[in-house]
Order: structure tokens, then sequence, then C-alpha cells
């Protein structure tokens, strides 16, 4: 801000220096003026220049430094100094308007949507669009991009099912290779336990439990870390169920890795007389059944309509879609008074678990005459893992299960169960089993579509036993934003769902907590570059 006196001090002028030129310019008469008038007058221009300095600051930094007249400052401060509202309110009320009122309008078929937001301002300045006009492009734009995101959703899920549902090259490569090493070593083919040693399969003092799987890795894990946290390890029986084609494989690794002081037993499905087609003619049917290979197998894309399906849903739907859920080793919990009938009480652990503290302590638990002691899903801090009830697993739209189920009826979890099988031994719960695995085959499958678990529900009803949740700590294979201080104090913690610890897609802050039981110095872990 400058102020000039002409030299004949008949004017002053008051300039801005930054671009505003002559903001005030006051001409004094050619009369006779007194040196005391000419002070007051310096005196009341010097008292007002800091707040025409201020203004004008103001004018600058909300970029109207175009103006050049006291005419265009008025109007630009004018509002401001009087307390008056711009039209910028007005302008959003129009522009909510017209966008209410596209809102419900068609996206005309010859309306040409720009493919990015450059595009989109080079046609507006090109084109001088109506606001009705902008308005539509830019609701055709937004829906195009939602379809395109939710194209990719589904895409990206229907990759993890496969991903989940495919076995990595590396397990495979351990699965061939041991079992080459079971024809071809002597010491891998010795017999487990050793002779002396199979009285203690059926002994009650002992702390027996049962896995079944056909995965090799993850067998190894479990195993491993159930040995390593127990307080008394030369006190605990380990009785491994496996399919026939991975028995030679299975039984390989425990031969020549064993997990002394512990016991081990490796067990083919074929090796159980009890396990006979007039035992689980069900199960059969199941694995045989057309319709249901199609349903695990098949397309599953076809028949589903995306458009009115959340990708959470469709999710849900692909993971109860596992080809596992068919398996015969999937089912075998089911049978297991039958299949061990000389023990009383086991624990049986799902293969995609790791063991963190002492089992052993569940053999402590008062089951109160009930026959499955289980963590409840439906109470917890984490409502995506913790809120299962039985409304989540059948169909209450089924005659059948909206008059026999409560679909508040709080569910429990497999993976980690403590059963006493002599109370079980006393109840129906096989034969209840079987019944509504028929009446869900004969329904098409519309009961439920979650493997193994929806009829087991039904099964065990009024037979379990709610045991506390830090025993069994589910969600780690779906849900990637899982509390780590929380999985360091569970006993068991369980990668159920997709993305298992051996897979690419499993979470990386997890899978520590599974791969400190592989053991990266054996060879043939190592030869095949398991998780590498």
């Amino acid at each position: 801000m400058q102020l000039h006196f002409s030299p004949s001090m008949r004017s002053i002028t008051i300039s801005s220096s930054n671009g505003f030129i002559d903001l005030m310019k006051i001409k004094v008469a050619a009369r006779h003026i007194s040196y005391r008038t000419l002070f007051h007058t310096i005196l009341v221009l010097a008292f007002l220049l800091p707040f025409v300095f201020i203004l004008t600051a103001v004018v600058t930094l909300e970029g109207v430094n175009k103006c050049s007249s006291f005419d265009c400052l008025g109007r630009r401060l004018g509002p401001r100094l009087l307390g008056r509202v711009d039209d910028s309110g007005r302008l959003v009320r129009d522009l909510y308007k017209i966008l209410n009122q596209v809102s419900n309008e068609e996206i005309p078929d010859d309306l040409k949507i720009p493919e990015s937001f450059s595009h989109l301002m080079s046609e507006m300045k090109e084109k001088k669009y109506s606001a009705k006009e902008f308005a539509l492009i830019l609701k055709g734009m937004m829906e195009r991009s939602e379809r395109e995101i939710r194209e990719s959703k589904f895409a990206e899920l229907m990759n993890k099912h496969f991903a989940a549902s495919a076995i990595p090259k590396g397990i495979h490569c351990l699965s061939l290779r041991l079992t080459d090493e079971y024809s071809s070593n002597a010491y891998a083919r010795r017999q487990l336990p050793s002779p002396e040693l199979l009285p203690l399969l059926s002994d009650n003092s002992y702390y027996h439990f049962i896995l079944s799987t056909d995965n090799i890795l993850a067998a190894s894990v479990v195993v491993t870390s159930t040995v390593q946290s127990s307080v008394n390890p030369e006190k605990i029986v380990f009785h491994v169920i496996t399919d026939k084609k991975t028995y030679a494989g299975m039984h390989s690794w425990f031969a020549l890795n064993p997990v002394s002081p512990a016991i081990v037993e490796v067990k083919g499905v074929h090796q159980f007389d009890w396990l006979t087609r007039e035992n689980v003619p069900v199960l059969e049917a199941v694995e045989s059944h057309n319709g249901i290979r199609n349903y695990y197998h098949g397309n599953h894309i076809a028949g589903a309509n995306l458009s009115e399906t959340t990708p959470r849903t469709f999710a849900s739907k692909l993971q109860a879609r596992s080809p596992k859920y068919i398996s015969l080793l999937n089912h075998l919990r089911i049978y297991l008074p039958e299949l061990f009938p000389n023990l009383d009480k086991v624990v049986f652990l799902d293969d995609d678990v790791v063991v963190q503290q002492d089992l052993t302590r569940l053999w402590d638990i008062d089951l109160g005459g009930k026959v499955n002691g289980a963590v409840e899903t439906c109470r917890g801090e984490d409502d995506w893992v913790m809120s299962k009830r039985f409304r989540n697993y059948f169909n209450f739209s089924h005659p059948l299960i909206a008059k026999n189920l409560d679909p508040d009826e709080c569910a429990w979890a497999y993976g980690m169960n403590i059963f006493d099988l002599q109370a079980w031994r006393k109840t129906d719960i096989r034969d209840t089993y079987h019944a509504w695995l028929k009446e869900n085959l004969k329904s098409n499958l519309t009961m439920w579509k979650l493997g193994t678990l929806p009829p087991a529900l039904i099964a065990f009803k009024g037979h379990v036993q709610a045991i506390d949740p830090s025993w069994h700590m589910l969600g780690l294979g779906y849900q990637s934003k899982t509390n780590v201080e929380s999985v360091k104090k569970a006993a068991v913690i369980h990668y159920n769902g997709q993305s298992k610890p051996w897979l690419e897609i499993g979470f990386e802050h997890l899978r520590p907590f599974w791969t400190k039981y592989v053991n990266y110095s054996n060879d043939f872990v190592r030869n095949c570059h398991i998780l590498e």
C-alpha cells in the first residue's frame, strides 16, 4: 500500500503495489488549505489505511485479484460486511433438486457416457451441457463404475474359491514324494505305533486326540503344536485318519518324523471294518449323487442372480460349495463312538487349527452328562465371527426347518470339540444325522447348504455343553482384521474359511502362527519348496 502526494499538494493518491491501482484519489481544491487541515486529513487516512489493506488482502486470497476498483471490491465485500449470504446455498439446492429428478429416470440409450473425468470436462466445454444432461451423465458414470466394481468383486471371489479348492503344488509334491518313500524305504513302512505301544491306543488313562485329514503338512502342524503345547506330552495319543490315496504318504511322514514322547497312530478309512456301505449308506449317496456332485463341482455362476446377491452372501455360498463337504473324511466325526469303541472321551481337531496351550485340561471340564463340549458362536465381541445362530445356516422358509428349529438358537463350532463317547453311545445322534441328510437330499439341498455343521447342529441338539470361548478362536481363514493379541491368548486358533495358512491367499500377518510349527529343515519340505 502506497501514499503519493502531488508536488503541488493538490491531490493525494492511494495505490496498491500488487496490482490494485488508484484505490483512492483525493483532489484538494485550489483554494488555500491550512496545514492543520491537511494534517488532520492525513491522520484520518492513516487510520483508514490498515482496514483498506486488510480488505484488499482478503479479496486477493479469495482469488479476485483482477478487481481493480472499489466497485468490484464493493460487490465482493459488501455482502460480507452487511451480513448477507452468497448464492452458493441456492446453487447447491438447485443441483440437489436436479440430481433428485434424474435419480428415478432411466439413462437414455443414445447418451454417450464419458470414459473418464478428464473426458467429461473436455466434453462439457465443447457441448455446453445443460444441468439435467450433466446430472444424467454423472449418474451413468456412477452406475457404470458400480457395475464394474461389483463384477470385479464377484470375479475375485470366484478366483479365491478356485484357489482355496486347489491343492498347492508344494503339498502335492510332498504327498507324492512320501508315497514313493513308503514303497522304497522299509523304515517309512514301520508299524505305527510300535507293537509294545499298541495297548495304549485304547488306554483311557491317556489323552486321545483324533484328526481326520488328507493334508499331510496340515496334520503335522496340528500334531506338533499339540504335543509341544502339552504339559504331559508322554500321555498324548494321536489317532490320525486319512483316505486310501493319502495313507502311504501320511504313514511315511509320521514314521520318519516321530513326535516323541507322544504316540501317533495312522489309519486309512479302508482299514476300519465298521465303515461299510451298510453302515454309511447316506454318505455313499452323498458322494455319488449326480445333483450333489454338480452342486459342489459344477459351474458356481450358472443360475446365480448376481444382481440381487451381495458379495458377502455370494462368498458364503461359495464356501458352502467346497468339495470337501462331500468327502467321507469330513463326516467321520459323526461315527467316533463306533470307530473307537474302547475310548471314553476324545478331543476331535480339524486340520486347519493350531494348538497353543495345553489341551489335556479339557478332560477336567464337567460336561454335565452332555456329549459335545464346544464353543458357542453367537456370543462374543466379534460380530462377524461370533454372531452365528441357526438362521445363518438353515432355510427357514422350508416347512420342516420352520417346524423343528428355532432361528434364534445359538450355534456352536466344529474344529475343537471334547466328546464324551460313553454318553454319546446312549443317544440316537447318528441316526438323527442320517435322517436329516436324507431329508435334505429329498429336498434337493434346499434345507441347508453348508457342509457337515448344519446336520450336526440338529443331531446334537440338546447334547451340547458350552465351554469357555478362549478355548477356540475362529475366523482366521476369512477375516483379515483378526486381532493378533487375541490370537496369542487363544488355546486353539482355527483357520476356518478359504484363506488357509498353507495357501498363497492366506493372510500374511496370521500365517506365522501356523508356519512356526512347520519343519522347514525337513528334506521333503525343503525339496518341495513349500511356501517359499
